[in-house]
């Protein structure tokens, strides 16, 4: 597979995400949203039942021969059957479930694929706000808004305050980061959008010292990297994502300038 195969395919996975995008939305504007729990006791909505089931159809059409990965089917794709595969579609149809619960507006579709533990291709897409980030392996990173399409570029200056990027529900480990870093300027927002802020410089850090899975960053990464940015684990490293049995990251920091003086990774 090569970067022309990439470079074809992201403008219809833009258009797929989109798509969803409107399914998510049709249910957002309900104002009774049902919701059930899932076996681990996160939350679940017919929003993302109808976005993952759209999104699984339009992939199996445009590459039928590469399995999907998806949060809400993953019941279906055990490990054992997952372990060998080294191309995959790595699917999030509502990353911020929480938030499209609480009505905050925070929430989009993910939708990466995965080349031999890489993420080569990603679009994140905001249904609320219409934003569309994307990018490929070798390509440059682009944020589509009122139609207009923008380069994205990391903010590689980084000037006091610094600008963090966090969860609503960070914790105390993230606490601790940001008082390390002082001064700072906090600002809090849920889903990948945090990944995407920083590959457009509007934040200079997102630190995440808690449990997220593979879906939660796999397209981010792509956008992240194309725009000059890292996403990287406490030894350093970037993010992979070969098969695993739990699907779960590492804690990690997105980060626009990797050489800036970060603090330490809580322990």
């Amino acid at each position: 597979m090569t970067i022309d195969h990439y470079q074809a395919w992201l403008p219809k996975v833009a258009e797929i995400a989109k798509q969803a995008g409107e399914v998510i939305m049709q249910v957002y504007r309900c104002k009774d949203c049902e919701v059930e729990k899932k076996a681990d006791g996160s939350p679940v909505t017919l929003a993302d039942k109808q976005a993952d089931q759209l999104i699984r159809q339009s992939l199996a059409v445009l590459s039928p021969d590469i399995p999907v990965v998806s949060e809400e089917n993953i019941h279906a794709t055990p490990f054992l059957e997952r372990q060998g595969w080294s191309c995959f579609w790595l699917v999030d149809p509502l990353d911020g479930t929480k938030e499209f619960i609480e009505r905050t507006d925070e929430f989009c579709v993910n939708i990466a694929l995965v080349v031999e533990g890489r993420s080569v291709l990603g679009v994140v897409y905001v249904p609320v706000y219409d934003w569309l980030y994307m990018a490929h392996q070798g390509g440059e990173a682009i944020k589509v808004e009122q139609g207009l399409e923008h380069v994205l570029a990391v903010r590689k200056l980084i000037k006091s305050p610094v600008n963090v990027t966090v969860s609503r529900r960070h914790g105390k480990k993230v606490e601790e980061f940001i008082e390390a870093l002082a001064p700072s300027k906090t600002l809090h927002c849920g889903s990948a959008i945090k990944s995407c802020l920083v590959a457009e410089g509007q934040a200079d850090v997102y630190p995440r010292f808690g449990p997220t899975s593979h879906w939660d960053t796999a397209a981010s990464q792509v956008i992240v990297e194309a725009a000059g940015g890292r996403i990287v684990d406490e030894k350093g490293e970037d993010l992979r994502y070969f098969p695993t049995e739990n699907i779960l990251n590492p804690h990690f920091m997105v980060v626009g300038n990797n050489r800036y003086p970060w603090p330490e990774f809580p322990k």
